[in-house]
């Protein structure tokens, strides 16, 4: 059973940053996909960046795009995302989910497993 444990979200004030992290375990890591999503309170789930098996290509959202990082450890069964230059938008439940292929897509739809998602929250 594949299993993803999310962790590091909080508090931060604007501007802040905040590092994501995920373990995976019950799968070949260094051969699938993974993502990150956000979810807000009365919105839709929606991709926020995503990276391929190998660490090679990576995929962001345009309102993330520039200041966030993507990126895999897979000798620790880890993805993390990185955020800077918080905005109280990037308020949200974040989760990360793996795909069953190496190549990562930007729909929920594609991906096959989750994890229960961390709170971020970005207020002063």
């Amino acid at each position: 059973q594949v299993q993803l444990v999310e962790s590091g979200g909080g508090l931060v004030q604007p501007g802040g940053s905040l590092r994501l992290s995920c373990v995976v375990s019950g799968t070949i890591f260094s051969e699938k996909a993974m993502g990150w999503f956000r979810q807000a309170p009365g919105k839709q789930r929606e991709f926020v960046a995503g990276l391929s098996s190998t660490g090679l290509s990576t995929y962001y959202a345009g309102s993330v795009q520039g200041r966030s990082t993507i990126s895999r450890e897979n000798a620790k069964n880890t993805v993390y995302l990185q955020i800077n230059r918080l905005k109280p938008e990037d308020t949200a439940i974040y989760y990360c989910a793996v795909r069953g292929v190496g190549h990562a897509t930007t729909s929920p739809n594609d991906y096959d497993s989750w994890g229960q998602g961390t709170q971020v929250t970005v207020s002063s």
